[in-house]
């Protein structure tokens, strides 16, 4: 199960904002007036391209403790940005953790929070665009490094985070897997609105069905303060999402009106490679079908 909890800074990092932020076209384009890393030249999202990212036979991308029940009590925020299901670990268990794919060898990220982004219309809303099709919403699991004790602490180091981008495709029937978190969103209309999830929920269920295809690179949180500290994880296959579902997200309600279309204008790729993991069998032939060693990774031009 999932929880949030008030005094932790949601959607990405906010527990540390000390100021106000918006999403609307001008306003994003303040951000650096008041967080001057927003300014950086590793910033999220970005636009991905399968033709221009390179292919390799990275490690499988390993995530323990997904199929658990999240620790409970789980509590859904409607923070103004965002709603978002931070977890709570209260009684000190292993939270669920990942390992392998492109990241260091030797080093587990554990779950912190979750939240998502999406548009007022159908052909907006996430924050990543992968070949040219930006979804109509994307939902960010985030992760930090166990080797520091909390997401504050690990916003300074380059390491700290590790977020994977999972998009989300319109059909006709509902989700049966986002009903607990769907279902609460009424009781969050409004800016600070909190509510507990009357259901447990797995993080396995809100993943795609294929994970084995994931993209990578260097970049940054997408909202501010902007600390360039995520390895960024992005699965093209996406997850299912109703009308009606994502109606339900489109009816919140934010500080300045309407919550929609909140996800971060793109960024400048830069100098910044995107890999792109796929068990190519020539591939995995040219590397003598051993395991990639990620150490080798070079992830600026």
């Amino acid at each position: 199960m999932i929880c949030i909890i008030k005094c932790v800074v949601l959607v990405t990092a906010i527990p540390i904002i000390a100021g106000y932020f918006s999403y609307s076209k001008r306003d994003q384009h303040t951000w650096i007036q008041n967080f001057k890393l927003c300014a950086g030249k590793l910033q999220s999202p970005i636009s991905i391209s399968s033709s221009k990212s390179i292919t390799l036979p990275l490690p499988a991308l390993e995530v323990i403790g997904y199929h658990d029940f999240l620790p409970s009590p789980l509590y859904l925020e409607n923070n103004g940005h965002s709603v978002v299901i931070n977890i709570n670990n209260h009684l000190r268990k292993r939270l669920p953790y990942i390992f392998g794919g492109s990241l260091d060898i030797n080093e587990e990220y554990e779950v912190d929070h979750l939240h998502f982004h999406w548009g007022a219309k159908n052909n907006r809303g996430s924050e990543h665009i992968l070949n040219g099709v930006r979804y109509p919403m994307e939902m960010h699991i985030v992760h930090k490094n166990r080797a520091y004790s909390n997401l504050s602490n690990a916003l300074n180091y380059k390491n700290g985070l590790v977020v994977l981008g999972i998009f989300f495709q319109l059909q006709e029937e509902d989700n049966k897997s986002l009903h607990s978190i769907v279902n609460a969103l009424t009781n969050v209309q409004f800016l600070n609105n909190e509510i507990a999830l009357n259901k447990p929920i797995k993080l396995v269920s809100l993943l795609p069905k294929n994970t084995d295809v994931f993209y990578t690179y260097k970049g940054s949180l997408t909202t501010p303060p902007c600390n360039e500290v995520v390895t960024w994880i992005i699965f093209p296959m996406p997850v299912s999402i109703s009308v009606s579902q994502l109606k339900k997200f489109r009816n919140l309600f934010s500080k300045d009106g309407m919550l929609t279309d909140n996800y971060r204008k793109l960024q400048d790729i830069g100098l910044r490679k995107v890999y792109v993991r796929r068990l190519n069998p020539y591939l995995v032939a040219k590397y003598n079908e051993e395991i990639f060693n990620v150490t080798n990774l070079k992830w600026f031009s």
